[in-house]
């Protein structure tokens, strides 16, 4: 890897506020409602600020006293936010039909038209932005929003590998989001051909990349099935995508509001790893810990760790975040 732990890492994404609901009667209880700063990207910059790696933010909000708020939460964690583009009028939403995302409730998003969604192709310095940084950082969710965002991602991820950056990307698939007319296999393959670093699951390779899945995959199917799985898709990317040399995908599993299971697989052209299994019945908030575990790879592949322990470190992050209360961990690991 290029990058150390002295370099800052760039991360590129729309701040977001999360509403929850603390009653399963939304209509009848409507103030009985709890808000979170968010967004996968935030997520990781806040993981990455309480591990104490240099980490630059990158987004556009609108200029009011509760986007700056949002944002403020993240430099007290030690996140730099000086890139953060101050224009248009509102902030992006999500709400989450429950208190900590334990259930199946149903997740709304309210971000047509807010201050990232706005952004143009064109109009953004990327030399400038990621300036003295090593790493760029950027999910599938921001080309979900519109092909303005897409091409702005790939604006990103071009001035990224001109300066020579290490690129990760999360494959977050976010079915609702991808409504402009474009399929996520139809934009995905384009941006991930830049990256070095592909963190998701399975099924989400599919979906955006086209990687082949069997169908019968099942909640009970045996690890050892799920883990000879991983390592053929990863077999697939290493071979489609020249720049790619680290993988990792989670298997998370929940049967019950209080119950998740989560491990996780590592895979480079020399070899691949499986992490311990963890389980609890006791989970707080499900919400973020995907990106925790983003967070967590990073700084282990930033701190060149040994492979096994890249996987260890990267599942115990995502795996503490179910016992944090909001979209972003505590930074254990």
């Amino acid at each position: 890897m290029q990058a150390t732990a002295n370099d800052s890492i760039a991360v590129f994404g729309e701040l977001l506020l999360r509403a929850s609901s603390q009653s399963t009667d939304w209509i009848n209880r409507p103030n009985a409602v709890s808000f979170y700063t968010g967004g996968s990207e935030a997520n990781v910059a806040a993981t990455l600020g309480q591990l104490s790696l240099p980490c630059k933010y990158i987004s556009s909000i609108p200029d009011n006293q509760l986007a700056q708020e949002a944002l403020h939460h993240l430099e007290r964690l030690g996140v730099d936010t000086s890139a953060t583009t101050i224009q248009g009028d509102r902030l992006g939403l999500y709400f989450l039909l429950s208190a900590n995302g334990l259930s199946k409730g149903e997740v709304v998003y309210d971000r047509k038209y807010s201050s990232f969604y706005q952004m143009k192709p064109g109009t953004i310095n990327w030399e400038e932005k990621l300036k003295g940084c090593t790493w760029f950082h950027w999910t599938a969710i921001s080309p979900a929003l519109s092909a303005d965002i897409a091409m702005v991602c790939l604006e990103a991820l071009q001035a990224a590998k001109k300066l020579g950056l290490t690129i990760s990307v999360d494959l977050n698939y976010r079915n609702r989001l991808w409504n402009y007319g474009k399929a996520a296999h139809e934009v995905m393959p384009e941006l991930v051909s830049y990256c070095d670093v592909v963190m998701g699951n399975i099924w989400a390779s599919n979906v955006m990349l086209g990687t082949d899945i069997d169908a019968s995959l099942h909640r009970h199917t045996e690890q050892e099935v799920y883990i000879a799985h991983a390592n053929a898709t990863a077999r697939e990317l290493l071979a489609r995508f020249d720049h790619c040399k680290h993988i990792a995908f989670t298997y998370r599993f929940m049967d019950s509001p209080q119950h998740n299971l989560l491990y996780g697989t590592y895979h480079t052209a020399e070899g691949n790893y499986v992490s311990a299994i963890h389980e609890t019945q006791h989970v707080v908030d499900r919400i973020g810990s995907g990106d925790a575990f983003m967070g967590g790879l990073i700084y282990a592949l930033v701190n060149q760790m040994e492979p096994q322990r890249v996987i260890e470190v990267a599942t115990s992050a995502g795996f503490n975040k179910l016992f944090v209360v909001g979209d972003f961990g505590d930074g254990k690991i």
